[in-house]
């Protein structure tokens, strides 16, 4: 009697970005911006130095949370993958989660920074009325023949394949597209042209499923982003030694990005014996990694709030 073969099932391709690594566009289009305008380089100034001051006095939390109001342009490229109803929906509980320290997953921290974790006090709703007070449920479904963009803010520009942002200052404007060279995302610090000012996010990195791929299919990219956005810097301060700082004294000092899941403790920059505070939302580790922001971080973005973007505040 001859011996059956077993059946082999095909497996199917696991979801995967084309580099596994981070990669965040915010800094190198905030370094050009600055170049480019001079107002923007004051007006940054102007809010290092109001948070400065605030440093130096006690803060209250505010007494409700800071809400803001989200439009969402999605850019359709030929043939691409369509982003999903739920993906959308559950980015924004992913926000709410994140910014208001909700997030289950804040149980990784280390003992020695659990202390740390902090309520940002910001939530997030889909905009329900439009600039002119029509009635719209905040999602923007926009097709475009531009089959990637780049870090030139063309996305946001309707004759270049994209589409205009709403009033900036009313809105929080997120444009989430095909992008190039493994991008993750960017995001505009305050004080910069209206035109411009918002978020943009790949959709290899928006929410939950769809088109979402491991390991940045946690929705934490937009956490990431949207912290640039309220003016946190990334934990190593950019540079690639110790010389650098995010102006925030409860994130130790890092000697640069750390990627994946590190080991703790991570030491760099005589940061021992706790090292680098990795799983914080403004360093490059996967999604699934980073899960906290600080007091100080939390101060930040409320300068932000209170500053140049308060008429962003509903």
């Amino acid at each position: 009697m001859a011996n059956k073969k077993t059946p082999t099932t095909k497996k199917s391709a696991s979801k995967t970005t084309p580099h596994l690594q981070r990669k965040c566009g915010c800094m190198s289009v905030h370094y050009w911006l600055l170049e480019q305008d001079p107002q923007f380089h004051i007006a940054q100034s102007e809010l290092e130095h109001a948070f400065a001051a605030s440093r130096r006095l006690v803060q209250a939390m505010p007494p409700k949370p800071y809400r803001i109001s989200v439009v969402i342009h999605i850019l359709n490229s030929p043939g691409a993958e369509t982003v999903t109803s739920s993906q959308i929906e559950a980015q924004i509980s992913i926000l709410n989660n994140d910014f208001r320290a909700a997030n289950l997953d804040k149980n990784k921290v280390p003992p020695v920074w659990q202390g740390l974790i902090a309520d940002a006090m910001i939530e997030f709703q889909l905009a329900t009325l439009t600039p002119d007070g029509e009635a719209t449920d905040g999602i923007l479904n926009v097709p475009t023949t531009v089959t990637e963009f780049g870090q030139n803010d063309s996305m946001k520009d309707s004759a270049r394949g994209g589409s205009a942002p709403w009033p900036t200052d009313r809105y929080l404007n997120i444009w989430v597209c095909q992008l190039k060279d493994g991008l993750l995302g960017y995001a505009q610090f305050p004080g910069g042209p209206s035109e411009t000012d918002g978020v943009v996010i790949s959709t290899y990195a928006f929410g939950i499923g769809g088109t979402a791929k491991e390991p940045f299919n946690n929705g934490r990219t937009c956490t990431h982003e949207i912290g640039h956005y309220f003016n946190l810097r990334h934990i190593w301060g950019d540079t690639p030694d110790c010389s650098g700082g995010d102006s925030v004294n409860d994130t130790p000092n890092s000697e640069g990005p750390n990627y994946g899941k590190p080991d703790f403790p991570k030491i760099s920059c005589q940061n021992g014996p706790n090292g680098d505070m990795f799983m914080n939302y403004m360093d490059y580790v996967d999604d699934d990694a980073m899960v906290m922001f600080t007091p100080e971080q939390v101060a930040r973005m409320h300068a932000t709030l209170e500053g140049p973007r308060k008429l962003l505040v509903s």
